[in-house]
């Protein structure tokens, strides 16, 4: 459309606006001529610059330079650029020289500048703005965000409840209906469950009914319009999901179930139980669990739920005994681990029968009593029934018969009859034996059946041995020495042990024998402070020097109680002012029948004195701390309760020099000796040197080898051993320390004060 020229307003240009269509096609077009009221003699020439001339997009607009009409050579796109502003120029300017600058401020558009210039190139007018305005038309469609919308909602939900939002945009002016949009639904089935809201676009639930298991997925095509929906459209897709709810109860797939399973079988899986749930399978509204509700009170059964399939296996937890019971009838109930929903219609708990029958196995034999416990006096003779060990078959719909056999029999005791399961002796049992185990022994019997293949136990046949009385106590040390005076020196200490076990044995009883009154007068026997194990032998008067037999009865605590009358050898020897033998170290040492309490710590003192020599630190102490020579003393410790001040020594050099001393020599000890006080042997010469020591002890030995007045079976006795059972540790324990620098000597300090002195030099 051309438009009208021009007005000039207080000399300056006045164009109004240009609107052109956009998508024109009739190309050039003419959009306005220009003129200038400022005609001069041979014309004016006009021009423009600016976007769509000489800036991009070029050659969009032109002008005719003589006559000024403004001509469109191309289509324009709203979309692309909706106006172009072109400025305009009168006065003395010469288009050579570029564009002017640009006095006003820049514009959000681009410019078309336009130039009215006389034939010198003398510029006419000031430069003014020429407005293109582009007209939109509605060439563009509406288009959807995305292809296909996606929601959920969940089954039965209410009409109303909203889903989801589809959204379009469109290109053209918004502020014309060209971008006016209106949305719809083309197609959603026949139920009509949805609608959309024109508008918005947002999809909502239209009517009650959604149900997952009739529909789970619902696919919608929507439509976008422009032109407030009588224009341009396009579609996309809205898939919307249900969301399942437990709805439906679990149902079995029929009403009774049969199944087999073998009895003794425990931890099995006997068979399955089929049901049906319509909700989405995997979910916790699927999810079934059973219960066994009738037909087991032993619980032998149990069912659980298999995660895959949803069905429920029936297991046995408890073996079956088919000779028991050979038939089960369970009632199982099935439900969903989740609640139904509160909407959901009531329905009975869905209940199936399950039969099952126990199939009849063969089982191997059984000890009822197992292990079997008797007890069998020891010294039973060989071939003497002892119990019967027999088992039972469970299979009692079998006729089948069991033997029997020893399976572990260690030291070859028993004999076993194979069919009656009778146990017998076959040679003595005895007590004590490596066989026994804390008095038992152990035998293992095997019991098999007959049948193919045949099965076997094993039964367990405890035997305690009991323990009989059958041995009474002995002495431990049937001799010794010990001072014949009264009191302090006048003590030994006697021992006894008994072969049989508790409770035969200890504690024991020492008594003087009953036939022999008269000993009471000048003896007496009493308990070693508590111990059930030994006694106090003491002198009652004072006694002469010489060898006695004492006749003693001693007696165990066993039932019966076994008593035996043994004689003890007692020497008696010459006494020192504290009760000490003053020559009767030598004959503990040497002839060392019994030991009394003194020669007993002696023989520790002297032992442990003797570490002296090796450890010089000690010798010093002791020398220090002492006036006498103690290397060449020994101190009395015959009986307890005395302090420091009661040491007095007994000189060694009786034995080293024994011509310095005139205290005669006393004969060997005799088992045959009187009662009372022997008839002593002549004195024989003392040695002169510690070298003729064993000569001194050799005539000795054979003066009481040629005595007529004894037993041929009279010999020296040997002393080396000390026998089980002995109060007084055994003395190569100190011995084997003085090879250890680094013996520790504690324990001194838990020997007594008789032994405090020690413990605080060697501490």
């Amino acid at each position: 459309r051309q438009h009208e020229a021009p007005r000039r307003v207080k000399r300056a240009w006045v164009i109004p606006p240009i609107s052109v269509s956009e998508n024109h096609k009739r190309i050039p077009h003419l959009l306005v001529q220009i003129k200038s009221d400022k005609q001069q003699p041979g014309g004016v020439i006009y021009s423009i610059k600016g976007p769509g001339v000489d800036e991009e997009p070029l050659g969009i607009f032109s002008i005719d330079k003589f006559s000024g009409k403004v001509f469109l050579n191309a289509m324009l796109d709203r979309e692309e650029n909706d106006r172009y502003r072109v400025r305009m120029f009168l006065g003395a300017h010469s288009p050579s020289l570029g564009p002017q600058p640009d006095p006003d401020p820049p514009t959000l558009h681009p410019q078309l500048r336009a130039f009215a210039l006389d034939l010198g190139g003398v510029t006419l007018e000031d430069p003014t703005d020429l407005e293109i305005i582009v007209v939109d038309q509605n060439d563009n469609r509406p288009l959807f965000r995305q292809d296909v919308f996606t929601g959920r909602v969940v089954e039965g939900a209410e009409p109303g409840t909203c889903v989801m939002t589809v959204d379009a945009t469109d290109a053209d002016d918004p502020d014309t209906d060209n971008a006016a949009l209106r949305y719809s639904i083309l197609e959603q089935g026949a139920a009509g469950m949805f609608s959309i809201n024109a508008t918005t676009g947002e999809i909502c639930t239209a009517r009650p009914g959604l149900d997952r298991e009739i529909m789970g997925v619902y696919n919608l095509t929507v439509q976008v319009a422009d032109m407030s929906g009588d224009g341009l459209t396009t579609t996309a897709v809205a898939v919307i999901y249900l969301e399942d709810i437990n709805d439906n109860p679990p149902e079995f797939t029929k009403e009774e179930f049969s199944m087999e399973v073998d009895e003794q079988a425990a931890g099995v899986d006997v068979g399955k139980v089929f049901v049906h749930d319509k909700d989405l399978a995997g979910s916790s509204s699927w999810l079934a669990k059973f219960t066994i509700l009738e037909g087991d009170p032993e619980g032998a059964f149990a069912i659980r739920t298999d995660p895959h399939t949803n069905d429920g296996v029936l297991s046995v937890v408890k073996p079956l005994d088919h000779e028991v019971r050979d038939r089960f009838e369970l009632t199982v109930s099935v439900q969903n681990e989740r609640p139904l929903e509160p909407s959901t219609p009531a329905s009975p708990r869905a209940l199936a029968t399950v039969r099952v029958r126990v199939r009849d196995v063969n089982e191997a034999p059984v000890f009822r009593e197992n292990p079997r416990r008797i007890s069998v006096l020891e010294g039973t003779p060989p071939g003497t029934a002892i119990t019967t060990f027999t088992a039972s078959d469970p299979d009692t719909h079998q006729i089948q018969t069991l033997s029997y056999a020893l399976l572990y029999d260690p030291a070859d005791w028993l004999q076993l009859d194979p069919h009656a399961g009778t146990v017998r002796t076959k040679r003595e049992l005895l007590h004590p034996s490596a066989f026994l185990q804390g008095g038992w022994y152990i035998a293992l019997v095997l019991a098999r059946d007959d049948a193919e293949p045949p099965l076997s136990a094993t039964g367990t046949l405890s035997i305690e041995i009991l323990e009989v009385n059958d041995h009474a106590p002995q002495l431990q040390q049937p001799a010794g020495v010990l001072c014949g005076r009264p009191g302090r020196g006048g003590t030994l200490l006697l021992g006894a042990t008994d072969d049989d076990r508790p409770p035969h044995g200890a504690p024991f009883h020492f008594q003087l024998s009953p036939q022999h009154p008269q000993l009471a007068r000048n003896w007496s026997i009493a308990r070693f402070n508590g111990e059930v194990t030994h006694a106090v032998l003491a002198v009652l008067a004072e006694l002469p020097e010489g060898p006695y037999s004492l006749p003693l009865l001693l007696r165990d605590s066993g039932t019966p109680p076994r008593e035996q009358q043994q004689l003890l050898n007692v020497s008696v020897c010459h006494c020192g002012r504290d009760g000490t033998c003053l020559d009767g170290v030598l004959a503990a040492a040497t002839a060392g029948a019994g030991i009394t309490l003194g020669a007993l710590m002696i023989i520790l003192g002297s032992t442990i004195l003797l570490l002296g020599d090796r450890r010089r630190a000690l010798r010093k102490g002791l020398l220090q701390r002492s006036r006498d020579d103690m290397r060449d003393n020994i101190l009395n410790y015959d009986e307890q309760g005395g302090g420091e001040e009661d040491q007095d020594a007994y000189d060694i050099n009786q034995l080293r020099h024994p011509e310095l001393f005139s205290t005669r020599a006393k004969p060997p000890l005799r088992r045959d000796a009187p009662l009372s006080s022997g008839t002593p042997l002549a004195p024989r010469k003392l040695p002169s040197s510690p070298s003729d020591i064993e000569d001194f002890i050799n005539e000795g030995l054979e003066a009481a080898d040629s005595d007529p007045s004894v037993p041929p079976y009279d010999t020296a006795l040997i002393y080396d051993y000390e026998g089980s059972g002995s109060v007084a540790s055994p003395l190569s324990s100190i011995v084997s320390s003085l090879t250890d620098e680094d013996q520790d000597y504690d324990y001194l300090s838990e020997w007594g004060p008789r032994f405090r002195r020690l413990a605080d030099l060697y501490g």
